[in-house]
């Protein structure tokens, strides 16, 4: 059936009527009716609607980008079988988009160097993301101790980059930026370092704990817990507090460095119990031992010992709350009284922490002794910590060598067995 009827153009708030219009009617029939109808230049595309779907459209030239006219692709009815026609006629919307001058011209411009679409966007952060991981970090420590070790390290860093910190005119605290750098000097600190590839540690992210607005942090302190960091998923992520609480600043750095070693020792042992202080005391000493050794092999990083860049030289070179260490002849400890000083350090910081936690030292202090024996003797021909360390008196710089960290696997892993089995017997005599 192809009876007539009426079909009401309707274009830019204008109605134009036209009758004899035919289910037979083609597309490109239908769009010169309209076009006539409204005057429409030739190189405006429009497109017909009707009852909400496209009936009709112009279609552009592949060769010249004009409007192909001739109804070479638009041969196929307008009003497809089983479309039902209103009895009052049929109503259409016409509508204009761009001509196709305009799109030859914009088809003709050169893009902007300076915009670039989702592709290159998607490539972009890649590339970011691949920078980002192959970096040199900030080289705090020098250029020869200022590294993270290439297998066991933290993979990436997030510091708090809320707007309120430091970036609005008159802040106070300190920029994102300088969070970042103090992340990335805390990765890089050779005593950091050393723990991490002994114990053969890879921590996902290392970031900071929004001062502000971190909801741990405040069901804690409800709880009258004063959190400066916390491990999710045994070294998934690592967060410290950076600033201070009035955030007019950052913490100092030795409590920073106590607290990562403090969150690190999670990595083995979740709870706080006597396994985890024995772990966290082994490691401390380790820590400082391996600034000691540095301070020992002569090395500075800008005219200062990386002790006094860690802030643990008390730590190291006088008991804290004790008397001198008996010295040599020559004043200068060996490395048997450092590391004395170093265990009465660690033993009274152990206490000080382990108090709130109702356990006494005591039950640590011989696992982290005997650890440091092995320590020392395990070092003992390791020179690799006086690397680049220019000696009093000499102009030579010691060559470099790279350290497996694999030599000590073995003492690490008797000293944490012991400290299982102790942690196990004062479990049986406590029940």
């Amino acid at each position: 059936m192809n009876e007539s009827f009426t079909v009401k153009f309707s274009y830019k708030g204008k109605s134009v009527a036209v009758e004899d219009i035919s289910r037979g009617t083609s597309a490109s029939v239908l769009l010169a009716e309209a076009r006539a109808s409204f005057n429409v230049d030739d190189d405006v595309i429009l497109r017909l609607i009707f009852k909400g779907k496209t009936i009709a459209q112009d279609i552009m030239d592949d060769d010249d980008g004009a409007v192909d006219n001739d109804g070479n692709n638009n041969n196929h009815p307008a009003f497809r079988t089983g479309t039902k026609i209103p009895k009052g006629g049929a109503k259409v919307i016409v509508m204009g988009s761009a001509t196709a001058r305009g799109i030859r011209h914009l088809n003709s411009l050169r893009s902007d160097p300076l915009m670039r679409g989702f592709e290159d966007e998607r490539q972009s952060d890649k590339n970011d993301k691949a920078t980002s991981s192959s970096r040199q970090l900030t080289t705090f420590w020098g250029p020869l101790h200022g590294s993270q070790d290439a297998r066991y390290k933290f993979c990436r860093f997030q510091e708090c980059t809320d707007a309120s910190f430091g970036s609005r005119p008159g802040a106070s605290t300190p920029h994102a930026f300088e969070a970042r750098r103090l992340l990335e000097r805390l990765a890089t600190d050779p005593g950091i370092v050393s723990v991490l590839r002994s114990r053969e540690l890879v921590v996902g992210t290392l970031g900071e704990i929004d001062p502000i607005d971190d909801r741990l942090v405040q069901r804690k302190q409800q709880e009258g817990v004063c959190v400066l960091g916390y491990n999710t998923n045994r070294g998934m992520r690592i967060d410290v507090k950076l600033r201070t609480d009035d955030l007019g600043g950052f913490r100092t750095y030795g409590e920073l460095a106590s607290t990562l070693v403090h969150e690190l020792s999670h990595n083995w042992v979740g709870e706080h119990d006597v396994l985890f202080w024995t772990n966290y005391g082994q490691m401390r000493i380790e820590y400082l031992w391996t600034h000691a050794r540095l301070m020992r092999g002569g090395v500075f990083v800008n005219g200062k010992r990386t002790a006094a860049l860690a802030g643990v030289v008390d730590m190291i070179v006088s008991p804290e709350g004790g008397g001198n260490a008996a010295r040599n002849s020559n004043d200068t400890p060996t490395d048997s009284q450092t590391m004395d000083i170093i265990c009465q350090s660690v033993i009274v910081e152990l206490a000080r922490e382990m108090a709130q936690h109702h356990l006494p030292v005591q039950l640590v202090a011989p696992a982290v002794l005997a650890f440091s024996k092995e320590l020392m003797i395990e070092t003992k021909d390791d020179a690799t910590l006086h690397i680049g360390g220019r000696r009093l008196g000499t102009t030579e710089v010691q060559p470099s060598t790279q350290n497996s960290g694999n030599a000590g696997t073995s003492a690490r892993e008797l000293a944490l067995a012991a400290a299982e089995k102790r942690a196990r017997e004062g479990k049986d005599r406590s029940s």
